[in-house]
């Protein structure tokens, strides 16, 4: 049921004067909290209670300034497409009727203003953010150019988010708990090992290591793994090397597998002569 009172709750009702309003595809009105489901593209996973408690206490002090945002189901049936914060705290004051802006949206268009009204308005964390752009990407079917648009952001940006998904699920719930920034995912997200990955995530909750010390720490690692992969590729070109004159001096394409330190040397031969050919050179026979 739509309350058509004039009034809007405290706070609200100072701001504006009148009860309903109507652009072209929204309309402003009171709605019974009952009649609202919480929206399931909403990003937000977790809400603090405590921060619940003290909005909820704000609410029944000075009322809701800034309205929800629903779209209508049904005759009596609302679904939420932003303000879950503000919906959560009204019911714990026992809230009976909320203001809110109805929007006309079909299925797709609630996706989207689910989730850039929500990104651009709420307190999300990075990961949150991230889950927020791959839902989008994929279920309108845009590239990351087109979401950047869409959201306000550069197409560098967009993609250093959608990488965090790429983390360790333990790497990406220090994220969600605020146990590391963004600054560090950002630096584990150039190592493309997840052993290493963990490792320094670890040592970073460890130590406390701030985001410099991280970045730090993930050039040495990428320094010695460089040293090391210069030192392997100075032996493949050596073992190339006298695979070459190998080749040369018995006439046929000489293979090996190994390292300096052991392996084999692999002598291909095409007939009977070309065998009895390559152990004269090996003065065999």
């Amino acid at each position: 049921m739509v309350n058509r009172r004039n009034t809007l709750g405290r706070g609200l009702g100072s701001l504006l004067g009148s009860k309903s309003e109507t652009t072209s595809n929204k309309i402003f009105d009171e709605i019974d909290i009952n009649q609202i489901e919480i929206n399931p593209n909403q990003p937000r996973k977790e809400f603090k209670e405590e921060n619940l408690k003290e909005l909820s206490e704000s609410i029944s002090n000075h009322g809701i300034i800034q309205p929800i945002t629903v779209r209508k189901l049904n005759k009596n049936k609302y679904q939420l497409i932003s303000g879950e914060r503000r919906f959560r705290a009204s019911k714990i004051s026992n809230l009976k009727l909320i203001p809110a802006f109805i929007r006309k949206a079909g299925d797709n268009e609630m996706l989207e203003l689910a989730l850039i009204e929500n990104i651009q308005r709420e307190n999300l964390n990075s990961l949150e953010i991230a889950i927020s752009y791959k839902k989008l990407v994929d279920d309108l079917k845009i590239n990351h150019e087109e979401l950047g648009k869409r959201v306000g952001k550069d197409r560098s940006t967009i993609n250093n988010y959608l990488r965090l998904l790429k983390l360790p699920p333990s790497i990406q719930n220090g994220l969600i708990k605020n146990k590391i920034q963004m600054g560090h995912a950002r630096a584990l997200i150039s190592i493309d090992i997840s052993e290493i990955q963990l490792e320094i995530y670890n040592s970073i909750i460890k130590n406390n290591l701030s985001v410099r010390k991280t970045e730090e720490l993930v050039r040495n690692f990428k320094n010695k793994k460089e040293k090391v992969s210069q030192k392997i590729d100075k032996k493949s070109k050596d073992i190339e090397k006298l695979e070459s004159k190998l080749s040369s001096f018995f006439g046929t394409k000489i293979n090996t597998q190994g390292d300096s330190l052991k392996g084999k040397i692999i002598i291909p031969y095409k007939s009977t002569n070309d065998l009895n050919r390559i152990l004269e050179l090996l003065d065999i026979i």
